[in-house]
Order: structure tokens, then C-alpha cells, then sequence
């Protein structure tokens, strides 16, 4: 078993109709880049309505067609939002969290205690998030997911993962395993992807693979860790 491998990100989700949610952050090949990014699927009416915007830097969930909202409290959030030198990403209103955790001398792991999974029984969606922290041109990261600890959502299981920024290594998580009813939640630590040196090969490839009916919008943002300069690319199937 090859437990170091570094896989091919589109050959972990290609053919794979649903993966819910998922968050990717690592260093490109060359060591010169941190990279994140995030994308969400959906199957419903509802989650299928949305769209990302980026407003000064902070990328937003939003409705593509307002007049069809039917419930905007799991579908509208800040996705990707800066506190000082730290980046954070997540698949909901706890990126909000952790922003305001981190405002008030707060830990990302303390600032995630006061929230678990959604409240969409059966499903249960996990919240998965991430956190790049900068410092001295390099950075190191954390994902977490909260997670029920069985099918009732009794109470919420807490998975947290710390990791240094190695050259073409990024660590992948998402929601779902794949598609059921209920749905089958992530299991396990966030899988080994390789993190590619051009912004627009990564984003391609990740697009090019997730699912053609339930994908629905895509972010992917590279910073240099020499000069902390953005790229940043953004795709909307609604757009």
C-alpha cells in the first residue's frame, strides 16, 4: 500500500457524480506558490442556484437567480475570507467563525469548538474547513471537518489535521464520499494531491473533472510566497 503516494486529483474525483464540497490546499512543484481552492457541487434546485462573487479579496456564495431561493441559510456564506496572515476556507458561515475567533485571540481549533455539522438530517453534511497561516515566505496549514458521530447526528465527531507546506504536496477533503441517500459523509485524513506550478493547469484540471450535472462553481487562488502577489481564477457554470 502506498501510503505516501501522491495522487492525480482528477483521477480521485473523474467519474465520481458527487463529492459535495471540497477544499484543496497545498504548494505548487516548484515551492514558489501556496495554492487553495474551492468548489462546490449540487444536486437540488436550490443548491444548483448559486454563484461565486469575489469582493475585495473575500469570495461569497451568492444566488443566481434570487427569485428562486428557497432556503439561502446553507447555501449563502463567505467561502474564503484573510484575518492578518492568515487565509481561511470553508463550505459554510464557519469561515465567519473562525474570522471572528481569530479577531478576538482565538485558535482555529477553539474557534470551531461553538459549531458542527449542518443540520440537514439524514445527510449530515460535514463542515470542512482550512487555514493557510503565512510567515517569512512560507506557510503552514490546518484542515478540519465536523462530522456526525452516527446516522441519528447524536452528537458531532471533531477531526483536526496540521500540516507543514511541502514542494508539490496539497492535502484534499470534501464532503461526501460520493452520492447516496443518505448521502455517505468523508471518511478518513484528507487525501495527498499534487499541486501543479500553473494556476490555470491546476484550475482546468480540477473543473475538467468534477461531475458535469452537479458541479457548479469553482475558486482557485496561487500566492507567492516571495512578494505575497494573487492569482486567483474563478468559473461559474450559471455564468
Amino acid at each position: 500500500m502506498e501510503i505516501y503516494k501522491i495522487n492525480d486529483i482528477a483521477k480521485l474525483i473523474k467519474g465520481n457524480s458527487y463529492v459535495g464540497r471540497g477544499i484543496v490546499i497545498g504548494k505548487s512543484a516548484d515551492g514558489k506558490k501556496a495554492c487553495t481552492a474551492y468548489f462546490i457541487m449540487g444536486r437540488s434546485a436550490n443548491s444548483r442556484n448559486r454563484i461565486f462573487t469575489e469582493k475585495n479579496g473575500e469570495v461569497f456564495t451568492e444566488p443566481f437567480d434570487a427569485s428562486k431561493v428557497e432556503d439561502p441559510s446553507l447555501i449563502i456564506y463567505a467561502a474564503l475570507r484573510q484575518y492578518e496572515n492568515n487565509l481561511i476556507v470553508t463550505n459554510g458561515d464557519q469561515t465567519d467563525t473562525v474570522y471572528d475567533g481569530l479577531v478576538s485571540g482565538k485558535s482555529f481549533s477553539e474557534a470551531l469548538t461553538s459549531r458542527e455539522f449542518e443540520p440537514d438530517a439524514p445527510n449530515f453534511t460535514p463542515r470542512i474547513s482550512g487555514m493557510l497561516t503565512f510567515d517569512e515566505g512560507d506557510f503552514s496549514y490546518r484542515m478540519s471537518i465536523l462530522k456526525s458521530v452516527d446516522a441519528e447526528g447524536s452528537d458531532c465527531a471533531r477531526y483536526e489535521f496540521s500540516y507543514p507546506s511541502k514542494a508539490g504536496l496539497g492535502h484534499f477533503i470534501h464532503t461526501y464520499v460520493c452520492d447516496g441517500n443518505p448521502i455517505p459523509t468523508f471518511q478518513g485524513e484528507p487525501e495527498r494531491v499534487a499541486i501543479d506550478n500553473d494556476i490555470d493547469a491546476f484550475t482546468e484540471k480540477l473543473w475538467n473533472a468534477l461531475d458535469q450535472d452537479n458541479k457548479i462553481s469553482l475558486y482557485v487562488r496561487y500566492v507567492d510566497l516571495a512578494t505575497s502577489a494573487c492569482e486567483n481564477r474563478l468559473i461559474n457554470k450559471n455564468q
